[in-house]
């Protein structure tokens, strides 16, 4: 009798920094268990051996920025049963998307001796934009015990179980005291994904948004509450451009601070 193959897992970089590939590499122990239930066939991170495709499921990390991005990621899709996005570079376009608020031709003018060598799009911009996309792992980089739940749930075909709620709740359950309230530190919180475990709040600092909008933020009420703690419309705009620049709901709250700042 032919023994069943088991399903084969790929795992893809684009423009990123590996902390997210470095995550999955993290789960050490857990790691051997995964292996043992899949064949991983191309995990450049971890070995230079590869297996071609097709792929039961591919984990993308990484913006697309250039037009080679563009054209690998469909024929990745192409090749993926499933595909799942990991990390805010690949869910948002990632920090790299600040770009996406300026002249790119100005910044290779300005930084590199040799611009014309420089091959890269005006924008960096998620996975999704580009090709369908099957579900999300957000974070700066991703948390592993999500990850770990999302590759038991593809295994198990079933849909991953992973919360929607705000970083506010990982605050109330860990015994935390709002900086947001109790110091009037600028947070990001009640707008941001929980997955992270309220890390930095534990140690008095604001929420930076490393997993993203939640379903609903709210970012009016949050804006309207960092003016009350003497936020100028420009610190606003900064607050909510870092790791999650483009998402759309991050990206609309800076582009209002943005347009109140130029009001007359």
């Amino acid at each position: 009798m032919t023994e069943a193959r088991k399903p084969r897992l790929g795992v893809f970089k684009f423009a990123s920094c590996d902390g997210c590939q470095l995550s999955i590499l993290d789960c050490e122990d857990e790691l051997l268990a995964i292996t043992g239930a899949v064949d991983i066939g191309d995990f450049r991170e971890a070995s230079s051996a590869v297996l071609e495709g097709p792929y039961d499921l591919s984990l993308v990390e990484g913006s697309v920025t250039t037009a080679h991005d563009a054209q690998r990621i469909k024929e990745i899709r192409a090749q993926s049963k499933a595909l799942v996005t990991i990390g805010a570079c690949a869910t948002a376009g990632g920090i790299q998307a600040l770009k996406n608020f300026g002249n790119v031709d100005e910044y290779r003018r300005v930084v590199y001796a040799r611009p014309e060598y420089i091959e890269s799009l005006a924008t960096s911009t998620a996975i999704a934009d580009h090709v369908p996309v099957d579900f999300e792992l957000r974070g700066c980089p991703i948390s592993k015990v999500q990850l770990l739940e999302a590759l038991s749930a593809f295994l198990q075909g079933r849909a991953p179980n992973l919360p929607n709620e705000s970083v506010c709740i990982e605050c109330k359950r860990r015994g935390t005291v709002c900086v947001l309230v109790a110091h009037g530190t600028p947070c990001l919180g009640p707008v941001t994904q929980a997955g992270c475990g309220a890390i930095c709040p534990a140690f008095n600092r604001g929420c930076y948004g490393c997993f993203g909008p939640q379903g609903t933020p709210n970012t009016a009420s949050l804006t309207a509450e960092l003016k009350t703690l003497g936020m100028a419309p420009p610190a606003v705009q900064r607050l909510f451009r870092t790791f999650n620049a483009n998402a759309p709901a991050f990206k609309a709250a800076s582009e209002a601070a943005v347009a109140e700042a130029k009001a007359p």
